[in-house]
């Protein structure tokens, strides 16, 4: 059900739209950036995009979408090197299904994603696209889901090394009562983004 946001609702804001790529904004020190070593390698094309919670820079490989970040967020990339491309498969369909989610946040993504991380990572990822728009998990619950009950705090630091923001809902995450925890891209992104899908 399409519910009352508290993001921004300027005409220029409601859709997604791609901009020439430029450096990202500076980040705090306490922020490097941060990438696998096979991202680079492996990317076709990159290219930002604005939403009503900030740019977004798009980074997408042969597979898939591979990255969704905000400026400034922790373990941002920094500059990449591949191609500036918004016409690229894979970025095209982010930037349509973006565009969607901010019109209707029920809606689910159906892109494909190559997000880049060791095994572990890619299991909590996929079980971050498993928690459905205006619900909410807890780092205990996917441990408990992958069958390692004593891993909450590695299944933490896997959300927060989550590279494909927006798209795979780390957002969706609450500690020990449903308390607001730390989100990359930053806590007043987290509540906007769970105002917009309902969740109370």
């Amino acid at each position: 059900m399409k519910t009352q946001s508290s993001l921004q609702t300027s005409n220029q804001a409601s859709r997604p739209v791609s901009q020439p790529v430029s450096p990202p904004a500076s980040r705090p020190a306490s922020r490097p950036a941060s990438r696998p070593a096979s991202l680079q390698v492996s990317l076709q094309a990159q290219c930002r995009v604005d939403t009503p919670l900030g740019p977004l820079l798009l980074a997408a490989t042969a597979a898939g979408l591979s990255g969704a970040w905000f400026d400034g967020q922790a373990h941002h990339p920094g500059e990449l090197a591949a191609a500036v491309n918004p016409d690229h498969p894979h970025l095209a369909q982010a930037r349509r299904e973006l565009a969607a989610y901010f019109d209707a946040p029920g809606m689910a993504f159906t892109l494909p994603l190559d997000p880049q991380g060791t095994a572990f990572q890619q299991q909590v990822w996929l079980a971050l696209r498993a928690i459905g728009s205006g619900q909410g998990s807890s780092y205990g619950v996917i441990a408990q889901q992958l069958g390692k009950p004593q891993a909450a705090r590695a299944v933490g630091a896997a959300v927060g090394r989550n590279p494909l923001s927006i798209i795979v809902p780390c957002h969706r995450v609450l500690g020990r009562n449903g308390a607001l925890t730390g989100y990359a891209g930053g806590l007043h992104r987290k509540q906007a983004l769970l105002r917009h899908e309902g969740f109370k």
